[in-house]
C-alpha cells in the first residue's frame, strides 16, 4: 500500500489527503497546530488509514511521498526540507506544493542525496478535484525522482506534466496571471463589472478551455486552414492588442477589492457556499468530460 506524509494541514494539504485516501493510500498528517488531532479525526471520521502524525519524523519514516504544503517562505521550506531529508526513507519522493518557490531554491544547501530526491509537485486548488500536477525537478533532481513523481500522480488521478525550465510562477500561473492583471484592468476602467467579467469567461474562454486547450482552439479557430490560416486573419488583428495596466495603488486596489466583494460577498459562510458551489460544478465538468470517451487526435 502505497503511503503519503502530508506535512501542513491547511486547504492543500488536507485535500492531498483526501485524495489519497480515496484511492486508498495510507495518510499521515502533520502539523505543529495544535488542534490535530481534532482536524485530522473531523475531516475523516471514518477512515482507518489517515491519521495525524505525532511529528515529523513519524509522519515521514515509511512515506513513498512527501508531500509538503507550508507557507511561502523559502528559508521555512529550505529547514523543512533540511528536517525532511534527514528521517525520510531513502527512496522516498521529497515534493513541494509551492506555487513560487524553485526547487533549486529550496536546495541549494541541502545533502546531495537529499536535493536529489527534491522537485516541486504543485496542484491547482484543490488537489483532490483538480488534475492538474505541475512538475518542476531542480537543477540537482534525478531524473529517476521525476520519473517516480509522474508515476505516484498519476496514480492519484492526476495529470502531472513536467516543466522542463524553472521560472517564477511556473506556467499555470503565468498564464493566469496574464489573464488577472487584464481582468483588473477592465473593471477599473469600467468597462465591466465584476460579475460580468467573470460571466464572459465561464460561457466563452473557460467553457472551451474546459474542453480543449488554446492551441487546439487555434486550429479549430481556423476552420480546415488551421492555425496558419487563423493566425493570418483574426488572428493577424486580435494579435495587435495591447494589454491593459491595472492600477496597483492603494485606492484603486481597494476599490476593486470593494467591487469584488460586493459582488459575491465574503466570511466563512460565502466561502462555504462558493467553495461548494466550485466542487459541484467542477465534478459535473469533469464527469461530462470523462463520460465523453474521447480519442485523443495529439500527433
Amino acid at each position: 500500500m502505497t503511503t503519503i506524509a502530508i506535512v501542513g494541514a491547511g486547504v492543500i494539504g488536507l485535500s492531498w489527503a483526501r485524495l489519497a485516501d480515496a484511492h486508498g493510500w495510507t495518510v499521515a498528517i502533520t502539523d505543529p497546530r495544535p488542534d490535530l488531532t481534532e482536524i485530522v479525526a473531523g475531516a475523516f471520521p471514518d477512515s482507518t488509514t489517515v491519521r495525524a502524525a505525532a511529528d515529523l519524523a513519524d509522519a515521514v519514516a515509511g512515506a513513498d511521498l512527501v508531500q509538503e504544503n507550508g507557507p511561502e517562505r523559502l528559508p521555512m521550506k529550505q529547514q523543512l526540507f533540511a528536517d525532511i531529508g534527514a528521517v525520510a526513507r531513502p527512496d522516498a519522493v521529497l515534493a513541494t506544493s509551492s506555487s513560487s518557490i524553485t526547487a533549486s531554491e529550496i536546495a541549494v544547501d541541502l545533502d546531495a542525496d537529499v536535493a536529489a530526491r527534491l522537485l516541486v509537485g504543485h496542484p491547482f486548488n484543490p488537489p483532490e478535484l483538480m488534475p492538474l500536477v505541475e512538475v518542476l525537478p531542480g537543477t540537482r533532481t534525478l531524473s529517476e525522482t521525476t520519473d517516480r513523481a509522474v508515476a505516484l500522480y498519476r496514480a492519484l488521478d492526476r495529470e502531472p506534466v513536467v516543466i522542463g525550465t524553472e521560472m517564477p510562477g511556473f506556467v499555470a500561473n503565468r498564464l493566469q496571471a496574464a489573464i488577472s492583471r487584464e481582468a483588473r484592468y477592465l473593471v477599473q476602467a469600467g468597462v465591466v463589472s465584476p460579475a460580468d467579467l467573470d460571466t464572459i469567461l465561464r460561457n466563452s474562454l473557460g467553457l472551451r478551455w474546459a474542453t480543449i486547450g488554446l492551441f487546439e482552439g487555434n486550429v479549430l479557430g481556423g476552420g480546415p486552414g488551421g492555425i496558419r490560416h487563423l493566425l493570418a486573419g483574426v488572428g493577424a488583428q486580435t494579435g495587435g492588442i495591447e494589454p491593459g495596466v491595472p492600477a496597483t495603488d492603494p485606492d484603486s486596489m481597494e476599490r476593486l477589492v470593494d467591487a469584488v466583494e460586493a459582488t459575491y460577498g465574503t466570511g466563512e459562510e460565502v466561502y462555504a457556499e462558493l467553495s461548494a458551489r466550485r466542487d459541484r460544478r467542477t465534478r459535473a465538468v469533469l464527469a461530462a468530460l470523462a463520460d465523453t470517451d474521447e480519442e485523443t487526435t495529439t500527433r
